[in-house]
């Protein structure tokens, strides 16, 4: 059985949530002297991908082991107490922003059950755009569930199927599921990783010394001194064992893939390198291409921090325009214990970012930002740099406009809430107040991140929320692009 341990603290508040917020970050290793830790280091590598909840899960050949907690990863397992609560040479954790399912204590990952086959342990990055039909076929037939969130479906699919290997048992429940997953599976003989057919969701593959690790971004590998091997590839499904042998299926056939383009946008560490390209590189190409396509007579170029710098270091160097950092950030305000009134809400732009006012006050600038998604975040600091003394205000955006929701784990607006899903161009830059607004083109990213343009026959990536072509079926949604405040289990009678 499993041994779980909780820390519950209050969950962090995003002040002003107009940001698309990452979906979830995974780890995991076997064979590991230490896998526990190891795991609690990578997870602090991702903490970007998800800062409401974590947890961790172990196994030392006997028993499974589980802790979890609401907050950061150095909250919850940044003492030697909490490590030795979770012993093993196999470990795998999980950093969470709810998606699927809503917050709370029983939804953070690795969700684990005891099926008839021993225990079964799985944090899952993604989202299944199936899984209310799902429950609710499973709930006829008898399944009870101890969460709301949509992975707890694969671990009841696994545990009704007839199959005889847990493998084949995995296989058949990702058979019936549909939508974004890159999973990572602990069982007493050892450790399944498994990527999605399309690949929509990242997940890669290392090395530490005899261990075998597996990560959402290759960042957490450069934190435990693992060395990158390969990505797990679409629809592959690797199994390791306790011996180190390791056995690759592909039991998805091979469709083309279709990974995440906002990866090379916003979500992926600069430092990390996914589709086999630097973000960081990326992110200053697409600068490149934004200032070709929308030059700016402008005296600077500033970026909206953090997000911006890589793509704006890319336009000045392009358009010969200085790069200034005309905002300046702090770090230690963009979440908070507790919840904000009203005024301090409104202010939390000012509390995230400040003007450096010597150095804009006069000057035409063009900021440059990763996105724009309901507005009121670049509106106000299109506003700040007026009150700064800017004599003109032009925004540039490193990606084309976000009109559509994503259901394949990232945490977007419902669609009427998304600006370009509003309004057109026009109407957007007098709505953030600015002298101008330009946002790269949709082959622009492309040739940015090494394609030579959009196949509209056969798009390279996931680019859903620029162009509305989701690459799979939304069979909770009915096909439509809408989206419900908690998509499969927002109402609980439709269980």
């Amino acid at each position: 059985m499993a041994h779980t341990l909780s820390n519950v603290t209050h969950p962090y508040l995003d002040a002003d949530g107009d940001k698309l917020s990452e979906e979830c970050g995974v780890f995991g290793a076997i064979n590991a002297a230490d896998a526990s830790a190891a795991t609690a280091l990578g997870l602090h590598a991702l903490q970007h991908r998800g800062q409401e909840a974590v947890g961790i899960t172990s196994y030392d050949g006997t028993e499974f082991y589980s802790r979890r907690g609401l907050g950061h990863v150095a909250e919850n397992f940044s003492s030697s107490e909490a490590i030795a609560e979770l012993p093993g040479h196999m470990s795998a954790g999980h950093v969470r922003y709810s998606t699927t399912g809503g917050s709370g204590l029983r939804n953070v990952q690795p969700l684990y059950a005891e099926l008839a086959s021993g225990g079964f342990a799985v944090a899952h990055n993604g989202n299944i755009s199936n899984a209310r039909a799902l429950r609710k076929d499973l709930v006829g037939k008898g399944s009870i569930f101890q969460s709301t969130s949509d992975t707890e479906v694969i671990i009841h699919l696994v545990a009704t199927s007839r199959y005889p290997t847990i493998a084949d048992r995995l296989i058949d429940a990702l058979r019936l599921v549909e939508g974004a997953y890159a999973l990572i599976v602990m069982t007493p003989e050892g450790m399944i990783a498994c990527r999605d057919p399309l690949g929509i969701r990242p997940l890669v593959m290392g090395r530490m010394g005899d261990a075998v690790v597996f990560a959402s971004e290759s960042v957490a590998f450069d934190v435990i001194g693992a060395e990158l091997i390969r990505e797990v590839e679409p629809g592959e499904l690797l199994q390791v064992d306790f011996s180190g042998e390791i056995k690759s299926v592909h039991p998805f056939g091979n469709p083309a893939p279709r990974p995440c383009i906002f990866e090379h946008v916003y979500f992926s560490r600069p430092d990390s390198i996914f589709a086999g390209q630097s973000v960081y590189e990326a992110r200053k190409a697409i600068g490149t291409e934004l200032a070709i396509e929308a030059p700016c007579d402008v005296d600077l170029v500033v970026p909206v921090p953090d997000s911006g710098v890589p793509a704006a270091i890319g336009y000045a160097q392009q358009s010969g325009v200085p790069f200034e950092l005309g905002i300046i950030r702090s770090h230690y305000v963009g979440r908070t214990f507790i919840q904000p009134s009203d005024s301090a809400r409104h202010s939390g732009v000012k509390r995230k970012h400040n003007a450096n006012r010597g150095l804009v006050a006069g000057k035409r600038i063009v900021l440059i930002d990763d996105s724009i998604v309901r507005g009121t975040t670049s509106m106000k600091i299109v506003e700040m740099m007026r009150e700064a003394g800017a004599s003109e205000v032009h925004f540039r955006v490193a990606s084309p406009p976000t009109a559509h929701s994503c259901f394949y784990g990232v945490d977007t607006p419902e669609r009427s809430k998304l600006l370009a899903a509003r309004m057109e161009l026009e109407p957007m830059r007098e709505f953030i107040k600015a002298d101008s607004l330009a946002f790269i083109s949709i082959d622009g990213l492309y040739r940015a991140v090494g394609a030579k343009g959009r196949d509209n026959s056969c798009p390279q990536f996931c680019d859903a929320c620029f162009t509305g072509d989701y690459p799979t079926s939304l069979t909770d949604l009915g096909g439509s692009d809408q989206k419900t405040a908690e998509l499969p289990f927002a109402d609980p009678k439709a269980a």
